[in-house]
């Protein structure tokens, strides 16, 4: 079994007292790199479909059953006829039988927070526990169409068919209950919130490039249509509700929405309507309790944040002081990654633990405060990757999570002034362990098809991660920045797919990288690098290199020697086409011969003997996800 990596290298480093002030210079490049932008990426050719939802929802918050009339005005920007349309009605899977359900029951590993005394929390549910969504009456520009629902998939076969460049009007009247908190959304869930509310509400599938993309709802990722949302939510006047958009009538409901020091107008009856109005995002969220603390915080120059949390001594300090780290956090990305594109940001205690959604996050807020501020810094960094970029995460889940964890490790490493060496070394050793298990699967396998929750996790969070952190290590760390803002500036609101995110860093780097997209991403190859030999040649040292895995990388070698000097050697890699720049400017580095992936070993000589030589080590940065570093390290006896 290959020996953790970090181990050797750390141990190796830490004795040696060897680059690690270096390390820590490298890392500050992630946050100091000066940002040059290149035109030249064509996304002429992409298309959009667009949806403008009004919605006016009544929830009864005694029984959790609610009413609503949707109109959605659905614009076809494709260049093809459709005949056909889908819905996803997402409250269907928490029902016995559900093909969620089936897939609990059936999962070697299931999501703990799914199951009780090891069986599905879903086949249990009574009538009155279980969620649906159901329609009643859906109309085409006024006419009656045919549909069937298909567990969470709602089959639509249309009256006249909408072509290129057309437009046309969905009427229809639903009704729903919402379940027992079970899988993100639900009710009552374990801190005691009423109402946790995604996916909730007949939505319109996606469709691209590839065509339809009406995935049944198996408790993974998401993929959506943007438009506008125009949405009236009636309910008992106690609740406080927070979520996705802006709300249009502040002085009508109170509950900290109002100008500060103005009188609320007073509603007769029982219940209010909160209108709320969201551009241009793919989804609607909102959560509600009457316990709800509502705080404001305005960024400068960026978002007012909207903080919901329950009225519980307990918390309410992580909660007050969660607010500035939020803003840190809030500024941290939009200098990173790019400016966010809305006006308001909301944390909202609720759900199952943290996800995201469009404008806002729900998170369990029970939290140890590092957790807390972990949550919520996550979930915000969700708002660049998956609510503006938009990847298909059921297909490409790897780069909306790895993503989110690799800006958001950089994000916590600051905001929590960690000072960590290395802030992706948990994720590394994740990656690590997966790869031990022999559970591994491509990171090309659709999100639900992955055999264990286990190998999905790691291969989105984990590899997902190391693919940008390892990037940074082929192209160099100024380049991989620029590149992360590039793609974010080229491809918010496009729904970008691999080869885009692989294109930019091209263009920014001149280097050929589909090799590492192909190896990393769509294979199970591995990296495994080795020092084979070290052998006298009279005053000189000759070097031997071996390519043990399959995946092939460049490789950067640092030699230190026992007068206490350093030096660097870099093996390109000859199918990348290109050179990074040394990433030690301190020390002398030296560029050695290309090494093509078809030779298994490699050789070089140093003009110095033996005798003269302290240690030697592959990748100092601990960067290149190496999967067995026992190997990669010399050291003399001396």
């Amino acid at each position: 079994m290959p020996i953790m990596p970090y181990y050797w290298q750390r141990k190796f480093l830490k004795e040696n007292n060897i680059m690690l002030h270096n390390t820590k210079a490298l890392l500050a490049l992630f946050f100091t790199c000066s940002f040059v932008f290149v035109n030249g990426q064509n996304t002429s050719s992409y298309w959009q479909q667009h949806v403008d939802y009004t919605m006016e929802i009544d929830m009864d918050v005694k029984n959790y059953q609610y009413s609503g009339i949707q109109k959605l005005v659905y614009t076809n920007n494709s260049p093809d006829e459709i005949n056909r349309v889908y819905y996803h009605l997402y409250f269907n899977a928490f029902q016995p039988g559900s093909e969620m359900d089936i897939r609990v029951q059936n999962v070697q590993d299931p999501d703990g927070r799914m199951v009780v005394d090891g069986k599905s929390r879903i086949a249990s549910l009574k009538e009155n526990e279980i969620g649906f969504l159901h329609i009643s009456s859906l109309t085409q520009n006024g006419e009656k169409l045919s549909y069937q629902e298909e567990g969470t998939v709602l089959v639509v076969d249309l009256v006249t068919p909408i072509p290129s460049g057309g437009k046309t009007t969905f009427d229809m009247v639903f009704s729903g209950q919402v379940p027992v908190q079970i899988r993100r959304s639900g009710r009552n869930n374990k801190e005691g919130v009423a109402l946790s509310m995604s996916q909730w509400y007949p939505k319109m599938a996606e469709y691209d490039f590839e065509g339809w993309h009406a995935d049944p709802y198996i408790a993974r990722e998401f993929h959506g249509v943007w438009g506008d949302y125009d949405v009236k939510l009636t309910l008992d006047k106690d609740y406080v509700v927070g979520g996705s958009g802006y709300l249009q009538n502040a002085q009508e409901i109170g509950h900290g929405y109002e100008v500060e020091g103005s009188k609320v107008k007073k509603q007769k009856g029982k219940t209010l309507t909160w209108h709320f109005k969201a551009p241009m995002v793919h989804d609607f969220m909102w959560a509600a309790d009457p316990e709800y603390v509502h705080d404001m915080v305005q960024v400068e120059n960026g978002p007012m944040l909207h903080f919901y949390y329950k009225n519980n001594k307990e918390i309410v300090e992580n909660w007050k002081n969660l607010q500035p780290k939020t803003v840190e956090a809030m500024e941290f990305f939009s200098k990173n990654i790019g400016k966010y594109p809305y006006e308001q940001y909301s944390v909202i205690q609720g759900g199952d633990g943290g996800m995201e959604y469009a404008m806002g996050t729900l998170i369990t807020g029970e939290r140890k405060f590092g957790s807390l501020v972990g949550v919520t810094i996550h979930e915000m960094a969700h708002s660049w990757f998956q609510h503006i970029l938009a990847t298909n995460e059921a297909k490409h889940e790897w780069m909306d999570e790895g993503f989110t964890t690799f800006i958001s490790s950089l994000c916590m490493n600051q905001v929590m002034n960690q000072e960590k060496d290395n802030p992706f070394e948990g994720t590394y050793k994740g990656y690590y362990r997966l790869v031990q298990s022999g559970k591994e699967q491509s990171q090309s396998t659709h999100a639900d098809r992955y055999n264990l929750n286990f190998a999905y996790g790691v291969s989105a969070y984990s590899k997902g991660a190391i693919f940008l952190s390892q990037l940074g290590y082929i192209i160099g760390q100024d380049k991989l920045m620029e590149t992360v803002r590039k793609y974010y500036s080229d491809f918010k609101f496009k729904h970008p797919v691999p080869n885009d995110i692989k294109r930019t860093a091209e263009k920014v780097s001149g280097m050929e990288l589909d090799w590492y997209l192909m190896d990393w991403t769509q294979t199970t190859n591995t990296i495994d690098y080795g020092i084979a030999e070290v052998v006298a040649d009279g005053d000189n040292t000759t070097i031997r290199l071996e390519r043990i895995g399959l995946m092939p990388m460049p490789v950067d070698i640092l030699v230190a020697y026992a007068d206490g000097s350093q030096e660097t050697f870099y093996i390109p890699l000859q199918m990348m086409r290109g050179e990074k720049e040394n990433p030690y400017p301190a020390l002398k580095r030296t560029v050695l011969k290309d090494w093509s992936w078809t030779n298994p070993v490699y050789e070089f000589t140093l003009d110095k003997s033996i005798n003269t030589i302290k240690a030697i080590l592959i990748d100092p940065s601990q960067l290149m996800a190496d999967i067995n570093a026992a190997d990669n390290i010399y050291q003399t006896q001396n």
